[in-house]
Formats: C-alpha cells, structure tokens, sequence
C-alpha cells in the first residue's frame, strides 16, 4: 500500500526542515522506509534544470519555464517516484503539481485547464494521498528565503511581493477546492508548533494505513 504525500508553500514558509521530521517520525512511530524527494532537480538527470529554473541571470520565456517543470516532473515520477512507490516506500515530496498550478497559473496566468491537463500528463496520473499546504504570512516567508541564501535570492525569491500574493492566494484556492486533499497547516507558528500539527493530520489521515503498513493492524 504506497503513500505519497507531497508539501507546498510559498517560498520560505518552512517544506524542507519540516519534510525531515515527517520522515524521522514515520520511521520511529510506523518502522517504514521513508524517501525525501524534491521538485525540480529530485533526479540526477534534472538538476541542471532546477539550476536553469533558479539562476536570476536566466531570462526565460514564462512558457518556456513551464516545459521546464513539467520535463522535470516526468522524468522524477517515471525514474524516482513511480519505483519507490511500487518498494512500498513512503515517499515525501517538497513540491509537486500544486505548485506548477499556483506558480505557473495564479501566479504567471497560464490558463488552469491546460495546467491540469499537462500535470496529470507529465506525472501519468500519479497524485497525492494527502498534501500538506504550510501557509506563511508573504512577507516573512520571502524574507527568511532571502535570508536563507544571503542575498536577493534566487528567480521566484527575487519576484514582487504581488507574484507572491498571487501564489500563496492560488494555494488558499486549490485547499478549497481539494476536496479534502490538501490541508493547510499555519506556517506563522514555531517550527515545533507546526510540525505538531502535521503530525496530528498524518496521524489522522494516513495513521491506520501506516499500521496495516507494519500489520499492526488488520
């Protein structure tokens, strides 16, 4: 029984460091083999096109960088996911397809229906169980990206607080319209206070699906 669950956010509202406590949870509490994955750049063949995605100096065409994403989803689900999945791994990804729709569509105004359609088609129909959206207030999850790396940051770091806006509002919609998919987590809490509450919601939502995981339950 695979799991797969997936983190989104704005920048800097906290997917990484709270993507390590997920997995050293799920391996105490349910003893499971957990990956942590990224998009882009989460195979060894597309890196080079996350450090295409985020060189500041790189003037890409807006469709040019959604093919970009989408290259990249394709290849990490064909050669990383799909295989970890099918080994009953738990596989944690920091980004996925919500975030080519927030990013590319709220936030760069390619149309939703195309979006869709081109996610569903680079990821062979793979999608979540459970997606766990950490909302942070804009500003201080672009300042504590800009902190991160010690300078004006990379290309989606250095947009306007406005393209932000739109992506942390293209998020807030995709929650509504989830059917219970995607749950916001606040990410304006501690680190401590977050993660508590994700725990709570994999302990909810996946919790008895993780124990017939390690049959302790039938």
């Amino acid at each position: 029984m695979p799991l797969f669950l997936t983190l989104e956010g704005i920048e800097g509202c906290g997917k990484t460091t709270q993507a390590g406590l997920i997995a050293d949870f799920v391996r105490v509490t349910y003893g499971i083999d957990v990956l942590i994955t990224r998009e882009p750049g989460g195979t060894d063949a597309t890196r080079t096109i996350r450090s295409l995605l985020a060189d500041p100096e790189a003037n890409l065409d807006p469709r040019a960088e959604l093919l970009l994403f989408l290259a990249d989803r394709a290849q990490h689900v064909t050669s990383v996911v799909q295989p970890k999945l099918a080994e009953s791994v738990f596989v944690i990804c920091d980004r996925y397809s919500d975030s080519t729709l927030a990013y590319q569509g709220y936030g760069r105004g390619h149309d939703l229906d195309m979006l869709r359609e081109l996610n569903a088609w680079a990821a062979r129909g793979l999608e979540p169980d459970l997606t766990l959206w950490i909302d942070c207030d804009v500003a201080t999850g672009v300042r504590r990206a800009t902190k991160r790396t010690g300078g004006p940051g990379d290309r989606f770091e250095s947009e306007s607080l406005d393209f932000h806006r739109r992506v942390r509002d293209g998020f807030a919609e995709l929650c509504r319209t989830s059917n219970g998919r995607i749950v916001r987590i606040d990410g304006n809490a501690t680190v401590d206070e977050v993660f508590g509450a994700i725990r709570d919601v994999i302990s909810t939502r996946l919790g008895d699906r993780l124990k017939r995981r390690t049959g302790a339950l039938p």
